[in-house]
């Protein structure tokens, strides 16, 4: 039985309306090192109005089929800090055209690698709501969104921590008709860019799609013959472009 682990991190809602602010969060795969602690990301605003964004956080817990949970982060042991993944800070005032960042802490155990889920959600202002503006401002905001129907739309992405000590070990399988990449690491790997090509129309492909090799598990496909594959295969900051020909 062959696992083939994509994940697909990209979560989008979108609320009723045409205008306002319009946030880009660039790509929806971060990847924290064993060696790093921390993790900058920017959040651009191309919208006509400010963005007021909250970034909500969850983990992802899979099970052995490839499925998975998502559930609140815990706390450590002492119950003063939090186990897992962390924005600081975690709202963020956009203005339109413009770019503000987050930086991600992950506080507690790095024995296994672990995976999270962040949403970033444009929501308006509300009192209380630790975005720290006035009544004032929040109505003139609330105005201006009035004025003209609005779209406000939020992403979701997975963000994964690899362990402290992490470990690539990609094995090939290339027998028969079918090519395997066995991740017998303790950390993902990425199949990037993977492009499958007529060799007599190098036009004529399939969908370019990314996948993740989860540890312990494979990616294969089936070589068909007059078509030729070609894709990077990534272990953390190492690329290699492999092509085969079916």
């Amino acid at each position: 039985m062959k696992y083939v682990y994509a994940v697909l991190g990209m979560c989008l809602w979108s609320f009723n309306a045409q205008a306002g602010p319009a946030i880009n969060v660039g790509d929806f795969y971060d990847y924290l090192n064993g060696d790093k602690n921390t993790y900058l990301k920017r959040v651009f605003n191309g919208g006509t109005s400010t963005a007021f964004v909250k970034i909500k956080v969850t983990e992802m817990l899979y099970k052995p089929d490839g499925s998975y949970d998502e559930v609140p982060l815990k706390s450590q042991a002492d119950g003063l800090v939090r186990d897992g993944l962390m924005a600081s800070p975690a709202r963020l005032i956009v203005p339109a055209n413009a770019m503000q960042s987050t930086r991600f802490l992950f506080m507690g155990e790095r024995d296994r690698e672990r995976y999270f889920r962040v949403r970033y959600l444009p929501v308006a202002p509300e009192k209380d709501d630790d975005f720290g503006i006035n009544d004032e401002d929040r109505a003139a905001y609330e105005a201006s969104l009035a004025a003209g129907v609005r779209v406000m739309s939020g992403y979701g992405t997975v963000f994964f921590v690899r362990p402290e000590h992490s470990r690539f070990d990609t094995r090939v399988e290339n027998g028969g008709r079918t090519y395997t990449l066995r991740n017998a690491g303790n950390t993902v790997v990425v199949v990037d860019e993977f492009k499958d090509c007529s060799v007599a129309d190098r036009t004529d492909c399939a969908p370019i799609t990314k996948n993740h090799i989860f540890p312990g598990r494979v990616f294969s496909f089936e070589k068909q013959a007059g078509r030729v594959y070609r894709f990077f295969v990534v272990e953390g900051s190492t690329e290699k472009v492999v092509e085969i020909s079916g």
